[in-house]
This record gives C-alpha cells, sequence and structure tokens, in this order.
C-alpha cells in the first residue's frame, strides 16, 4: 500500500524536512517545489512511500513542529504505477493493512464523536426502528436499526482518548454518547406513548413470545460479543475496512436495548427496561474496553522514534530558527 505526503513548510524548515524525507527507508519519490506556498510563504514537497512508514516519518515532522508553521496532508492514492514505489513498499518493514497512523485514528474517531445534528438524527431514527421493530416482532427492522445506528463512533473515540490520553476528544464522545442515547430514548418513548392509544399496538404486546426477548435477557454472550465487536471495529478502523465496520453495527444491541428500554419503561414493564439497561451497559463497557486493548497492543509492537534521533531533529529546529 502507498501513502502520499503534501507538506507545507517555511523555507528555513524545509532541508531538514527532506533529510527527513530522503532518508527514510520505504521512501519511493521525494519532490521538493520551492516557493510553492503562498499562504503561508514557504516551500511544498511531496513524498510517496509505503503506508508503513507514514507513521515514523510523521513522529519526525511532529518533532521538527511542521504542523505548527504549515501543514501535513496524508493520502491513500487509489492507483500508483511505479517500479520505485513498489520496491519501497518491499523493503518498508511491515505491512500496509497492519500500520497504524496514529494522527488518521485520532483525526477519523474525532470527526465521528462530534454531538451532531445528523449523529442525533441518525440515533432518534435508529432508535424509533427498533420501537417498530419490537412492537412488531420484526427482526428485520431490528438489524436494520442495528446498521443505521451511528454510536460506534463515540466509542472508538473514547477509546483513542484513553489511550492517547487525549481528554478533549473523550469529553466530546462522552457528550455525544450522554446526550444522543437519552435524546432518543425519549422519542422512541414519545412514539410509544403515543402509540398505545392510536391503537397501533396492544398494551401487552412485549408480554407476548418474541423475536426480541435477546434484548432483555444479557448473559455471558453479551459481553462477549461486545467484546468481539469492539476489537474488530477498531481494526476496521485503523485498517480503513468500512465494510467490516458494518458488520460491527449488526452485531451489537446497543441501540436495540436503548430502544427497549423507552418502550418498557412507557409499557409499564419495568423488569424488561432493567435487563434491557443492562444489556446496554454491557455492550458500550464491552465495546471501549476491547477497543483500548486493541489500541495498546498496536501501540506495543510500533517501533517508537529513537530518542537520539528526536534529539537530532530538535537541534536542526533550533538552528533554522536561529
Amino acid at each position: 500500500m502507498i501513502a502520499q505526503l503534501r507538506i507545507c513548510v517555511p523555507e528555513q524548515l524545509s532541508d531538514a524536512v527532506m533529510d527527513c524525507s530522503t532518508g527514510e527507508v520505504g521512501v519511493a519519490e521525494v519532490s521538493r517545489q520551492p516557493g510553492a506556498s503562498v499562504l503561508p510563504p514557504g516551500d511544498v514537497i511531496h513524498v510517496l512511500l509505503a503506508r508503513e512508514s507514514v507513521e515514523r516519518l510523521v513522529e519526525k515532522l511532529h518533532v521538527l513542529k511542521v504542523q505548527e508553521q504549515g501543514s501535513i496532508s496524508v493520502i491513500m492514492p487509489e492507483v500508483v504505477l511505479s517500479d520505485r514505489a513498489d520496491k519501497a513498499t518491499q523493503d518498508a518493514p511491515g505491512e500496509g493493512a497492519d500500520a497504524v497512523i496514529w494522527d488518521e485514528v485520532s483525526r477519523q474517531t474525532g470527526e465521528d464523536s462530534r454531538l451532531t445534528w445528523s449523529f442525533l438524527a441518525f440515533l432518534i431514527l435508529a432508535t424509533q426502528l427498533v420501537g417498530i421493530g419490537i412492537v412488531t416482532d420484526s427482526t428485520i427492522l431490528i438489524v436494520g436499526a442495528m446498521a443505521v445506528g451511528p454510536e460506534f463512533g463515540p466509542l472508538a473515540a473514547l477509546a483513542v482518548a484513553i489511550v492517547q490520553r487525549q481528554w478533549k476528544l473523550g469529553r466530546s464522545a462522552a457528550l455525544a454518547l450522554g446526550v444522543g442515547f437519552p435524546v432518543a430514548m425519549l422519542a422512541a418513548a414519545f412514539t410509544a406513548w403515543l402509540s398505545v392509544p392510536l391503537g397501533l399496538f396492544p398494551a401487552d404486546v412485549l408480554d407476548r413470545g418474541s423475536a426480541a426477548e435477546f434484548i432483555y435477557h444479557p448473559g455471558p454472550y453479551s459481553l462477549i460479543v461486545a467484546v468481539l465487536a469492539g476489537i474488530a471495529g477498531m481494526l476496521s478502523v485503523i485498517s480503513g475496512r468500512s465494510a467490516a465496520l458494518t458488520g460491527v453495527f449488526i452485531s451489537v444491541t446497543t441501540v436495540p436495548a436503548a430502544g427497549f428500554v423507552a418502550v418498557a419503561l412507557v409499557l409499564g414493564e419495568f423488569e424488561k427496561a432493567a435487563g434491557s439497561a443492562l444489556q446496554l451497559a454491557l455492550n458500550l463497557v464491552g465495546i471501549v474496553a476491547a477497543a483500548v486493548a486493541v489500541l495498546l497492543f498496536y501501540r506495543l509492537i510500533t517501533k517508537r522514534l529513537p530518542e537520539e534521533t528526536a534529539l537530532r531533529l530538535r537541534r536542526q529546529l533550533r538552528r533554522s530558527r536561529g
């Protein structure tokens, strides 16, 4: 897998960035355009390299504080036809699919963790679908609601915040979950409350045997499935496999549990509501714990920038500042 870095950098740092780029294992091409950047003034440097070499080079650029004075853009081209690029991929240690670009993971989960109108809308729609699926005994609707629910984004962001100690990201994710689920559950409860007097479903609908019983009967497999889903979800975020992430949404009962709590409370089924709330808690905790474990494992096996290299780059930074 090949990546491309576009680096906008002040002229005084340009030589240091060139040294870092040309000396990195897995780099196929480096080009420099002096004075190409107008705002901020400086040079533009393009680097074509193996994906597994991106994190190490970005670490060096962070030491040089390139992101403070310019910018670093990471691009994943669909097709690169180059023998040099193929050789760079072979020379780079590891596999591109297993490479973690920590800035990419933090930014992606950060974008998915904010409390936005679209996040609330998707969560409310998913919970409404669950409520309809419960009272109509429709497994298809419940599964469809799982796919619509956007809750994995904030859960993944919580895991990244814990591992990377990015507390601002953690607060944003906690806010999205802490506001999103109660609002969606209130909306589902209001809809159920209106539906009973209208005769859309009988008040004893939850007393009948249904396909939704698994939602309010948490057990050991509830936590096991949540842990497996958390592992699969974080792996899909790291590797950029969105299809696998859809499967994660369908495998966990976070949204169904939230919807069941709302409907059960309206119908006075407090014991079933409590069981469903426990199911929701087990899923949330299991997903976050598993995602944290995956990130810690990748951090353990990822080679960090040697301290002597960091010291040399800091000296270059001081010299460039004069």
